[in-house]
């Protein structure tokens, strides 16, 4: 029960200040009553209090790992301005406008109120806050030095979540363009076809061999286009349900995403990108390099990039220095080897990694721009070739007869 009173909510206002002005807001609180009484001590005379209506669409809001970012920051800036914690929970939470993320800085917060550490109430929701994450806000609160390490986790996040951003801007537009050709494509061979076959079948003549070959690909996809569909649909399933359950099907991927023409040296970059920020910033929170390599592993989001840092972890551990074995694996790029033997070298080997981060990422960001420069006269090209190709044999037969006329 105590546990239940503890719950809050946000609730709509409206009433009247001294001068007889109406105004309204919202306000945090655990019932109507106790909000009334907070709104009394303010000098406001309450006529409404209700408790916030949530939209059938913000609901079912998924928690995006850019949520999560953005509630780093914003406790960063919190601690750094002196804000107690728990005060930070309730002033963040008022200004989230997911119920769910809105629900789980709640939970959190509850778990601190209850004697619970940060870290250890972070750890309860492994779904939202990685390993890494929970490793460096631990190592916060027991150097004393939370409000550091929540900006530089912040920093992290924010940086990876936006390198995520570019690779999918970098995949999704051409994807998009050619499921909508593909689409009116279809439409086409199902729908308009069909009405210049009956027209045809009047002239009594030959038709050239190209129109042929689209009348009887229309034909196809009108008899078959339903068992196309389902064809499709099993081989996307069959895809997602391989990706998540089978790991050798994921780490094909992975080296076959690197071999690919243009995509594949921008998820090289990435890469290289993540393994610099994500070592940049345990490093520099006071993780052991050994242990730093742990986290990185995993974070690089390519089983090419995670085999080398397992070795590169494995060298370190027996004495290698870090520069060395990464050149060794023959994974890594001679910019970044050389930067990390400098940092190394002078003993800044977090901000020549940071450097290394914000160079790739960069990289990435300019290899993204070029290429969807690159994809817009591509796609037209192609949009040209089907749709235009389509027409091209429905008129190819109208063209000939007016030429024996």
């Amino acid at each position: 029960m105590a546990e239940k009173a503890l719950k809050t909510s946000v609730f709509t206002w409206e009433g009247k200040d001294k001068k007889g002005s109406t105004i309204k807001g919202e306000l945090k609180g655990t019932n109507p009553a106790l909000v009334k009484a907070q709104l009394r001590k303010q000098g406001i005379n309450p006529t409404k209090v209700r408790k916030k209506s949530v939209s059938i669409f913000s609901a079912g809001k998924k928690i995006k790992p850019m949520d999560i970012a953005l509630f780093t920051r914003q406790m960063a800036t919190m601690m750094k301005a002196g804000v107690p914690l728990l005060q930070s929970f309730d002033i963040i939470a008022e200004g989230l406008d997911n119920p769910n993320m809105r629900k789980l800085v709640d939970e959190v917060k509850q778990d601190v109120a209850a004697g619970n550490s940060f870290a250890a109430s972070l750890r309860k929701r492994p779904e939202h806050f990685d390993e890494l994450y929970c490793n460096l806000v631990d190592s916060g609160e027991q150097s004393g030095s939370l409000e550091t390490l929540l900006d530089r986790v912040a920093t992290y996040k924010e940086k990876t979540e936006a390198l995520k951003a570019k690779i999918k801007k970098a995949m999704n537009y051409p994807i998009a363009v050619i499921v909508v050709a593909l689409i009116v494509s279809a439409i086409l061979l199902i729908k308009v076809v069909p009405q210049f076959e009956s027209v045809f079948s009047s002239f009594g003549a030959e038709l050239p061999a190209f129109t042929v070959m689209v009348v009887t690909l229309s034909e196809v996809m009108r008899k078959w286009w339903l068992a196309f569909l389902a064809v499709l649909f099993v081989v996307i399933f069959i895809i997602q349900n391989a990706h998540k359950r089978s790991e050798k099907f994921r780490d094909w991927v992975d080296r076959t995403a690197l071999k690919t023409p243009i995509v594949g040296d921008i998820i090289y970059k990435s890469a290289v990108a993540r393994f610099a920020r994500t070592l940049a910033t345990t490093f520099a929170a006071g993780v052991p390099l050994v242990d730093a390599l742990d986290s990185v592993a995993g974070a690089t989001g390519n089983i090419v990039f995670k085999t080398a840092t397992q070795k590169v972890k494995a060298d370190v551990s027996s004495g290698m220095q870090l520069n060395f074995s990464m050149r060794s694996t023959g994974v890594f790029p001679t910019m970044a080897v050389q930067m990390t033997a400098i940092g190394e070298e002078s003993g800044a080997l977090d901000d020549m990694l940071d450097k290394v981060a914000g160079y790739y990422e960069e990289e990435v960001d300019n290899a993204v721009d070029g290429l969807t420069s690159l994809m817009e006269p591509l796609i037209m090209s192609v949009l040209g070739v089907l749709i235009g190709g389509l027409v091209i044999a429905m008129y190819l037969p109208i063209f000939q007869l007016g030429q024996v006329v």
